[in-house]
């Protein structure tokens, strides 16, 4: 973003839950082809939509940079509602978000960016990480980041219910453990920094089927395994690779393979390989995408047109209206 139980009954209901989902998840992928609906429109004149998450029955959520707020999306319909409204939970612009199924709640991170346009309509201008009820969008919690200066950028979910957070501002990972009330560092690098001032750092971050967790920074173009030990952080190996322009939003899709999209405007697989890692773009032209989610095999893009919210004072175009996502299938290949 930016320029920012061992029960058997237990394993048998998850296995048929896993097993339902997958199967909804194709179904509503050849629905979805069927009646061509291979975008979304996002409302909002200045959404500036900057990530995207699903839960498992398919629904997508929104978060808008420029209006604020979450937006929920139907893939079978196109149907888009705003699920929480700009200001909910004293939110402001809303960049990562993740649902997170196991407790019920979907992650926002919010920043004040009113200085820039974004909304200014709660009185939190703190960066902070908001969790809402997933199924009626209430809010729950409010956790702000530790400071100086932080800013809040995305979001994963460890097995255990403990929240990670990528912090763009600072060369930290942050930790919300399960029941905590406040953040930890989890990880620091010299490498997270930004390369500049008021440039990005940290970005996009995910787990891998390995139990490592990944990130990348923004500015700077790389992409890092941090190791994890009994949830505690390892060594931080910077992958090798070919050059990542502005790589963003990272969601998980094999087991040493992810879902990227570049700002510099792809949407990629990426297969890390040892400590370096191979990229596969999958569909280029996309105007500053900012994330991506996956519903089977279907990948759904969002695209946010940054460069026009993080220069306002620059004369030119107007962003094309209305803002999307777009669904990108993933052949047998490509989702594994």
């Amino acid at each position: 973003m930016w320029m920012v139980s061992s029960c058997p009954s237990s394993v048998s209901r998850s296995t048929q839950a896993a097993s339902a989902g997958a199967l909804f998840a194709s179904v509503l992928w050849i629905t979805a082809a069927q009646a061509g609906l291979l975008s979304i429109a996002v409302p909002g004149q200045r959404a500036f939509p900057e990530s995207i998450t699903s839960a498992r029955d398919g629904s997508l959520f929104v978060g808008r940079l420029g209006e604020g707020g979450i937006v929920r999306a139907d893939p079978r319909t196109g149907a888009t509602t705003v699920f929480d409204a700009p200001g909910a939970g004293a939110s402001r612009s809303i960049t990562g978000v993740f649902a997170d199924e196991a407790s019920g709640t979907l992650w926002a991170c919010s920043n004040d960016l009113s200085a820039l346009g974004g909304p200014s309509s709660s009185d939190d201008s703190r960066s902070a990480l908001k969790g809402f009820d997933l199924r009626t969008g209430a809010a729950k919690r409010s956790v702000p980041l530790p400071e100086p200066h932080p800013f809040c950028n995305d979001i994963a979910v460890d097995a255990g219910g403990a929240v990670y957070v990528t912090d763009s501002a600072n060369p930290t990972v942050l930790r919300l453990p399960a029941g905590a009330s406040g953040f930890e560092v989890f990880a620091t690098n010299p490498q997270f920094a930004p390369p500049q001032p008021n440039s990005a750092g940290l970005d996009g971050i995910a787990f891998g089927g390995d139990g490592a967790l990944y990130v990348t920074t923004y500015a700077a173009g790389g992409f890092f395994r941090i190791a994890v030990d009994k949830r505690r952080a390892g060594r931080v190996i910077k992958l090798q690779g070919r050059a990542l322009g502005l790589p963003d939003g990272l969601r998980p899709l094999g087991r040493k393979s992810f879902l990227l999209v570049e700002g510099a405007g792809t949407l990629d697989r990426v297969e890390v390989d040892g400590d370096g890692f191979r990229v596969a773009p999958l569909r280029a032209g996309f105007r500053t995408p900012t994330s991506v989610t996956r519903v089977g095999s279907v990948a759904w893009v969002s695209e946010g047109q940054m460069r026009l919210f993080f220069n306002p004072a620059r004369k030119g175009p107007s962003p094309a209206l209305p803002f999307r996502i777009y669904a990108v299938p993933l052949n047998k290949g490509q989702s594994q």
